[in-house]
């Protein structure tokens, strides 16, 4: 039997792909590209979660809401109530270091307890108290009780060098946060006035952490002696002055306004 010269041969899958497709259909595939595909997170996205995840919020009128950011009243008395009760009891009975001890701790806890209970997040709370038992331990452990405080000296450290960092290779932290709330995203790095401003509204915040230092060390050098001094200081220099700081920087990296005449000058050229 005598073979065709041209013989017909099956239709390979190149071939087949190779006429005419319906949109969204892909050579070489018999699946529909259409369906969305994860795509990994934009640096914009990634600031927007690192402002959220720090705490900012936002308040009806577009501006930061300064005691909302630090946690509100329950947040600002999960952060003061475990020292002072701490101070208070050290204060009434100097010789016994383990009673203070435990009472801050038992503060702490009842905070984070109740955060359950409210089924509210447990960031802070988890955070302040392992701060506590951690301090708890350093003062046990060294019989000094001025030791509570000495964590928040090396948690100022990290912060100070973290900000000062994020200035130096022009992303300032203050832009990241604030440049989220103000809904800039990432588009204040273009520029340079607003990523100046941004630089200066971070120094802020830094000088406030630095100043906690130049106060609060000496206290600290100073023993017992000075525990009262440190502790008080530690209150007021914590919380309060954070939110005026914050406060602060936000004023100061305000973006320009713009003027209306300017803009209709601009529509008329």
């Amino acid at each position: 039997m005598t073979l065709p010269e041209h013989p017909e041969r099956t239709p390979r899958r190149e071939d087949r792909d190779s006429g005419p497709r319906e949109p969204g259909e892909s050579a070489g595939t018999d699946q529909d590209i259409s369906r969305p595909v994860a795509s990994q997170p934009t640096v914009a996205q990634l600031a927007g979660d690192y402002a959220a995840k720090a705490g900012l919020h936002r308040s009806s009128n577009g501006n930061i809401d300064v005691l909302k950011s630090a946690g509100g009243i329950q947040g600002i008395a999960e952060s003061i109530l475990p020292g002072l009760v701490f101070l208070i009891a050290f204060t009434i009975d100097r010789e016994n270091l383990s009673l203070a001890v435990i009472a801050s701790v038992a503060v702490a806890a009842a905070f984070t307890v109740a955060r359950l209970v409210q089924r509210k997040p447990l960031t802070q709370a988890l955070a302040g108290f392992i701060g506590v038992g951690l301090s708890a331990w350093l003062a046990t452990s060294t019989g000094k009780a001025e030791n509570f405080y000495v964590l928040g000296f090396f948690t100022n450290i990290g912060y100070i060098l973290a900000m000062s960092i994020s200035v130096a290779v022009r992303w300032p932290i203050a832009g990241l946060l604030f440049g989220f709330i103000r809904n800039e995203g990432l588009d204040w790095r273009k520029d340079p006035k607003r990523v100046k401003a941004y630089g200066i509204g971070t120094w802020v915040i830094v000088s406030v952490l630095v100043l906690r230092l130049v106060v609060q060390v000496p206290l600290y050098f100073m023993g017992e002696e000075g525990l009262a001094a440190l502790a008080t200081t530690r209150l007021l220099m914590g919380a309060p002055l954070y939110i005026l700081g914050v406060w602060i920087a936000w004023l100061l990296t305000r973006p320009a306004p713009v003027l209306a005449d300017a803009d209709a000058e601009a529509e008329t050229e």
